[in-house]
This record gives C-alpha cells, sequence and structure tokens, in this order.
C-alpha cells in the first residue's frame, strides 16, 4: 500500500506541475492571438493545476491513521475533492460556453489559425503523454484521485485534438471561398467542446456524492464484495457495503452461534480480499433477533444502540 501511495503522490505532483506550464502558456496566448478557445484551455489548465495541488493533500490525508480530531480517519476527503473536482470544471464548462454564445451573436471572433493551429498540437502531444502516464501509473483504477485526474487529461487531450481539427478547419477556410465564416471557428469550438464534457465532470460529482452519503457502490464494487463473502462462507450473512475513498467497507449481521467463530470468519474474509484494489474494513454484528439472510432481510436496519457490536476497523496509516 505504501509503494502504491508513493506512485500516486509522484503521479499527481507531476500532473500539477505539467497543469501549471499549461495554464501559463494558455493564458499568454490565447490572450496574444486574441482566441476565446485557447483562454479557455489556458483557463482549464489553471483550473486542473489548483485541483492536482489538492489531489495531493488528499492523497495524504486519506491514509492518515484515526485521530482524537478525526476519530473515523479522513477517507471522506476523497470522494469530497473529487466532487470539488468536478464541480470546478462544470463552473468552466459552463462559462467557456456563455462567453462563447456572446462571441456568436456579436459576430464572431478573428483569429490567427496557423498560430492557433500549432498551439492545439503541441497541446495534444503533451496532453496524450500525461493521460498515457497516468493510465501506465494505475492501470486498473485502484485510486479513485488518480481517475479523476486521468479523466482531467482525457478530457484535455480530446480537447487538444477537437481544437487542432477546427483550427486546421479555420485554416483551410481563410484561403478559400468561404473565409468570410471562418471567425466564427474559435466561438463554435468552444461551445461544442465545453458543452459535451459537462457531462464528464457531472459523472464525477454523482458518483462522489454518491460515496459521501454512503450510498450502495456500483456493481463493480458490490460484485468484488460478495464474491469474497462466498468465499469467506458469509454468503447467506446480511451485509450491508459501502465504498468510501480508498476504504470497502462491509459490516456483516452474524447469528449468536456462528460468532463463536468470530476470528476464524474475520480471518477468511480478510483473506478474500487480499486482492481487492481497496483496504477493507469489516465490522461484525452479532444477532440474535430476527433474520440475518440476504434473501429473508433485504432491507434489515443498522443495529440500534442496545445492540452489542464487535468491529475492527482497519484505519493505520502507512507504513
Amino acid at each position: 500500500m505504501s509503494s502504491a501511495y508513493s506512485r500516486e503522490k509522484t503521479a499527481l505532483k507531476l500532473s500539477a506541475l505539467i497543469a501549471g506550464l499549461f495554464a501559463f502558456f494558455g493564458l499568454i496566448w490565447g490572450l496574444w492571438i486574441g482566441s476565446l478557445m485557447i483562454l479557455f484551455d489556458g483557463a482549464y489548465s489553471l483550473i486542473s493545476l489548483c485541483l492536482s495541488l489538492l489531489s495531493v493533500y488528499a492523497a495524504q490525508a486519506v491514509y492518515q491513521p484515526a485521530s482524537r480530531r478525526f476519530p473515523f480517519g479522513q477517507a471522506a476527503i476523497q470522494p469530497l475533492v473529487i466532487a470539488i473536482k468536478g464541480l470546478a470544471i462544470a463552473l468552466v464548462c459552463i462559462v467557456s460556453a456563455l462567453a462563447a454564445l456572446q462571441s456568436l451573436l456579436s459576430g464572431g471572433r478573428l483569429v490567427s489559425a496557423d498560430l492557433a493551429l500549432g498551439f492545439a498540437l503541441l497541446s495534444l502531444v503533451a496532453c496524450a503523454a500525461v493521460w498515457a502516464y497516468l493510465r501506465l501509473r494505475d492501470p486498473i483504477g485502484e485510486s479513485d484521485l488518480m481517475s479523476a485526474e486521468r479523466s482531467q487529461w482525457q478530457m484535455d487531450t480530446l480537447l487538444s485534438g477537437v481544437v487542432a481539427l477546427g483550427f486546421a478547419g479555420a485554416w483551410l477556410m481563410e484561403r478559400s471561398a468561404w473565409a468570410e465564416w471562418a471567425v466564427y471557428v474559435d466561438p463554435l469550438l468552444v461551445l461544442a467542446v465545453s458543452g459535451y464534457f459537462l457531462s464528464v465532470p457531472v459523472r464525477m460529482v454523482r458518483g462522489a456524492v454518491r460515496e459521501l452519503v454512503m450510498a450502495a457502490p456500483d456493481p463493480k464494487v458490490e460484485h468484488i464484495a460478495r464474491n469474497a463473502l462466498q468465499v469467506a462462507g458469509l454468503g447467506r450473512e446480511y451485509t450491508r457495503v459501502i465504498k468510501l475513498g480508498p476504504y470497502l467497507i462491509l459490516d456483516v449481521d452474524i447469528s449468536a452461534e456462528r460468532h463463536a467463530d468470530y476470528n476464524g470468519l474475520r480471518r477468511r474474509l480478510y483473506r478474500a480480499l487480499a486482492d481487492c484494489p481497496w483496504r477493507p474494513v469489516l465490522f461484525f454484528n452479532p444477532v440474535t433477533d430476527g433474520p440475518v439472510s440476504n434473501a429473508t432481510a433485504p432491507h434489515r436496519p443498522l443495529p440500534n444502540a442496545a445492540e452489542p457490536i464487535v468491529s475492527e476497523y482497519l484505519l493505520k496509516s502507512v507504513n
């Protein structure tokens, strides 16, 4: 886990550094040639820089041990940061779309297509390289922070590709009979790209909020947890499963008879979850009243305060 944390931290720092460079050059270049699209790219990179630095902080915080101030650790910081990232990206998309719409209604925007095309091609190559690097560092999506960062750079790569094609078209139009229409290319690109990519931050925010309110996880997570329960011999017990940041939390109701083998059940379940990409946290609740089967008690409420709870919460610091 410590090596994975180190890889995550290094990758996030590199992402922040490159995002900072893109923000600086994008804003300068966009102001120089008067391109809304390149200004949008620079503003997006500036937001990416701030969000990448926030991700570096979150990567450190989620693995801190429990304390008096945070008795259950800081795992919720991870989905909170992802939600903030999604909202910030959505805001950039909406503001850019409104600016592009205003430019279209006022007669378009004349830009130097050859200079804009040069920046777009450079941006495409660099963004694709960072995206590929992040995929290489986290190929199976083990880290939610890395996945969010990768989605960010994927958006930037696709955005740069579309922009390069658009400015290539504008360059050709300037040398054809449709030269007067070239002024609409820049705001149209902004409007199309911002509208299309608005779905990405929406998905980010939706998934993060589901974790923060402790909703049922997505089917992939549920499948991993249910398979492990079957292997450990706990497939029939009623179990609540959630994912919170880097942790997979299972709350299992077991009958009083099976509670005698609590240590054995716990060890078997940990072994079954050994290859899980998230750190398992297990709660075992001895239940003496009513059914404890998933099939017969699909909506069993949480134990009340009078019920004894045997639990083990693995919020330990990384070695």
